[in-house]
């Protein structure tokens, strides 16, 4: 009854507080003295209890009160510091501040006039100190960061013989109290659940603090967050116990513990909202590198002093004075013990693998939802740690990273509200295939133990991220298009070490030539023609550096040589252009050109080959060619074909299923890719950066010369040429005629609203003599003549001797002299810095729901949008 008076009190504060022209006395203690004191209302309640209009018109009308507030709750935590927090009382008074500073924070953020609020002084403090000021916010800060340490209230208590010889808190050593043994500390403490409740309720204080770029707009967000910039710094003595806590704490989580079946349902965990804290705050403290920022001023100063040299003073920001360094990206970058890479790599590997473990018992398992946090947390790990990232690629643990990383991106794909972690995963795989090992690593066998909607195959891991990417591709949302280029970089940066394709992958890749070298698709915009590139780079390394092992990619390119014909035969008269692009109306269907279906026919002529046991989606599509010609889209009926390919079992898996007997998961009963729910939140995001702007093109064996063609020393966005007639050097999303998916793997097209670019027979000419084709056709060349000559002689109907003729087969000697083999490598650019910032605010303003702290403020980084 005591608390609900209380409540009742603290709310009656609140309203008082609101009305206008009411000025409350800083001295009046006993008025102040409601907000913290009494009561034990949980950060909920006060969510409840103190609604956004009354916050907004404390703020408008009365400023001085709101000033006060914060003033008289950063001074309370102050004060609980100098007294070490001992008491039930002190502590309860800590959580109350904390609760009410989570709430108001979001709005002082959201005025511009109050954006240097905290940077300014405690007004007591002025007096005492006769001008040699604190700002606000470091007192805060300073308050949090001893707080998290406090024996007794967050951490348990080590040296003590009686209350007499209990430490002062403003002079204990923290790291004696890092939370979690790993990095840099051996010991584990006890658990203890009310400390893990107070500490992830400090750290909620904490992100709200940082929180204040989501308040500027994208351009603004370059500028230095100075609570990070302070938070990182020297100034801060807890810097590295807080850094390694941290990182420890996410990477000793084991969410399964014990194995006890269903005990996530009989006992509460504390420990997850604390490891979710934790993970947002290292991910939000890392993506601060001042370094890079405080080069970036230096060079804009040095531009804006050459423009006005007229003996003006530069005020320099707070954070370049005074902070220096951030001690975390620091601390990071210098963990070199293969012990420490290893506890690190087998921490995240484990949560990243916890939404994919199977069992008996439906739901018995602890489900995780911080892969996103995860995977930006092992992006900045391998960007700020070299050593990290080769240990990673050293052994064959990196599959553990790459097999989540396919899952969420095939099981995201159709969903609009997730092309973020598609992103960020597609960014990693590229990160990661710049290095020759991730290539190689990719030979190991792949046996299916993770529930994916893909077609059933022997093969290695190879296979299974080619199957994937063919799928974002074919059957994923429209948004993921600015992604193809990155999906091609990633095969053609790992195509010169794959020893041996299934049938199956090999039967994907050629589909996707044949959709990008469509000559509607190649002439509709720019820039498609550079997926042909990509691809035709892929068969070549695979053809001069993995020969011997490929004879079902090379049987799949013998028999959809036609393709490759046509590439080198697509017309560059104005005829042939408008011929090409007549098809081309609004809402008109595009499919793939057919592909030949088997034949059982005695004897094969000399067009005919036998057919590879291809999948019959694509005989699907041949049908629909039929039946569909010239016919407009009907999106409905496309949704409700969306389960069409996932519910055909092509021969290939038939015959793949037969050989592993039932040893395979069954992939219909896998989830499939759906859609997100109406209604879903969703945050905007930056427009991708340009592959060019990217990567840099390295040679896998610098000493070797190579002529870099002019496709590779140019950003894969930009028009090249004789004829272009593009108003932009990059296509804007809207503007960008690329593939419009549909639900299947024949991937549809269908042009874009801003369809304003015609190709003329000068560009043509400029990129189709370009074609790297030397090699592809030497090999038809040679071998079509061999293998039609067996089809007669032996009257072949079946693949499989075929096959096993180009197994033994040898091209040495007559292919063209081997190209060096080139790697795009990701390079770090101010692109993709500005999509990070926005993207991790997305996802921790979107994950932060229970309360929902930044709801209903005025957010400016990003958009939030319903699906």
């Amino acid at each position: 009854m005591g608390n609900t008076d209380s409540k009742l009190n603290f709310r009656k504060a609140i309203v008082q507080l609101t009305q206008k022209n009411q000025k409350i006395d800083n001295n009046d203690e006993q008025f102040w003295e409601q907000f913290w004191q009494a009561h034990q209302t949980t950060l909920e309640d006060v969510f409840a209890l103190v609604t956004a209009s009354e916050i907004r018109q404390i703020r408008n009308d009365n400023p001085a009160n709101l000033a006060t507030l914060c003033y008289k709750a950063v001074e309370k935590l102050a004060q609980a510091v100098d007294s070490s927090c001992r008491t039930q009382a002190d502590q309860q008074c800590v959580l109350n501040c904390v609760r009410l500073l989570v709430r108001i924070l979001p709005y002082i953020f959201e005025d511009d006039k109050w954006r240097d609020f905290f940077w300014s002084s405690l007004p007591a403090q002025e007096q005492a100190t006769h001008g040699q000021t604190v700002p606000l916010a470091q007192s805060l800060l300073n308050a949090i960061c001893d707080l998290l340490f406090c024996p007794d209230f967050t951490v348990t208590a080590t040296r003590r013989a009686g209350p007499e010889k209990a430490e002062e808190l403003a002079n204990i050593d923290s790291c004696e109290y890092i939370w979690e043994a790993g990095v840099g500390f051996a010991q584990s403490p006890p658990r203890n659940a009310h400390m893990e409740r107070r500490r992830t309720e400090l750290l909620k204080l904490l992100l709200t603090c940082f929180s204040e770029p989501m308040y500027r707009s994208p351009q603004q967000s370059e500028e230095p967050n100075k609570w990070i910039a302070y938070f990182t710094s020297a100034d801060n003595r807890h810097a590295l116990p807080l850094f390694t806590s941290f990182l420890n704490t996410v990477c000793s989580y084991d969410p399964v513990g014990f194995g006890v079946p269903y005990n996530h349902l009989l006992f509460a965990d504390t420990t997850e909202p604390l490891v979710e804290a934790c993970l947002q705050l290292l991910i939000v403290t890392l993506d601060h590198d001042m370094v890079v920022q405080h080069q970036q001023q230096q060079q804009e100063q040095q531009q804006q002093h050459q423009l006005t040299h007229a003996g003006g003073v530069l005020v320099t920001p707070y954070d370049e004075g005074g902070c220096g360094d951030n001690l975390f990206i620091n601390y990071l970058s210098r963990v070199h013990r293969d012990e420490d890479f290893h506890f690190v790599l087998r921490g995240i590997t484990r949560l990243l693998n916890n939404p994919l473990v199977q069992n008996y018992l439906p739901n018995s398992t602890k489900r995780l939802h911080c892969h996103q946090e995860l995977l930006i947390l092992f992006w900045k790990i391998c960007d700020y740690n070299k050593k990290f990232l080769y240990f990673v690629l050293k052994s064959s643990d990196v599959l553990d990273i790459l097999i989540p990383i396919l899952y969420h991106l095939n099981y995201s794909r159709a969903d609009q509200s997730r092309v973020g972690l598609m992103h960020i995963g597609v960014f990693i795989l590229l990160l990661l295939s710049g290095e020759r090992n991730f290539g190689v690593r990719l030979n190991k066998a792949y046996s299916a133990t993770v529930p994916m909607d893909i077609p059933v195959f022997t093969g290695t891991h190879a296979d299974l991220l080619i199957t994937v990417f063919h799928k974002i591709i074919a059957t994923g949302h429209q948004r993921l298009q600015p992604l193809f280029d990155c999906l091609l970089t990633i095969l053609v940066n790992v195509s010169p070490y794959l020893k041996t394709l299934s049938m199956v992958a090999s039967v994907k890749l050629l589909h996707l030539l044949e959709a990008f070298s469509t000559p509607w698709f190649l002439l509709s915009a720019p820039s498609n023609h550079h997926l042909v590139f990509f691809l035709l780079e892929i068969f070549n390394n695979i053809i001069q550096y993995q020969f011997d092992g490929n004879s079902n990619l090379v049987y799949t390119i013998i028999r959809k040589r036609h393709v490759f014909h046509a590439m080198a035969n697509l017309p560059t008269d104005m005829a042939g252009i408008s011929k090409c692009l007549s098809g081309r109306k609004t809402g008109s269907k595009f499919n793939l050109p057919r592909v030949p279906q088997r034949k059982q026919a005695a004897a094969m002529t000399s067009q005919e080959l036998p057919s590879a046991q291809v999948p019959d989606e694509y005989a699907e599509e041949e049908d629909e060619d039929e039946d569909d010609e010239g016919a407009d889209v009907d999106i409905g009926r496309m949704d409700k074909e969306a389960t069409a390919e996932e519910d055909l079992e092509s021969e290939t898996e038939s015959h793949e299923r037969s050989q592993l007997g039932d040893t395979q998961l069954d992939p219909v009963a896998a989830l499939t890719a759906q859609p997100a729910e109406p209604g879903t939140l969703k945050t905007s995001l930056l427009e991708t950066p340009d592959i060019g702007q990217m990567t840099e093109r390295e040679q896998a064996h610098p000493n070797e010369k190579t002529d870099l063609t002019p496709f590779d020393k140019s950003p894969v966005g930009s028009p090249r040429a004789a004829g272009a007639k593009s108003t932009s050097p990059t296509l804007s999303r809207d503007d960008q005629t690329r593939l419009s998916v549909a639900h299947r793997s024949s991937i549809r097209m269908v042009p874009g609203d801003g369809d304003r670019w015609t190709p003329t027979p000068e560009w043509i000419v400029s990129w189709r003599s370009k074609l790297p084709l030397q090699t592809i056709m030497r090999l038809l060349q040679v071998l079509v003549p061999q293998v039609e000559k067996i089809c007669i002689d032996k009257g072949l109907t079946d693949e499989s001797e075929i096959l096993k003729f180009l197994q033994h087969g040898t091209l040495v000697g007559l292919l063209p002299v081997p190209h060096p083999i080139l790697i795009r490598k990701y390079q770090a650019n101010s692109g993709t810095t500005a999509w990070f910032r926005t993207y991790i605010w997305g996802v921790i303003y979107l994950r932060n729901v229970e309360p929902a702290i930044w709801y209903d403020t005025e957010v400016k980084l990003f958009e939030i949008q319903r699906v």
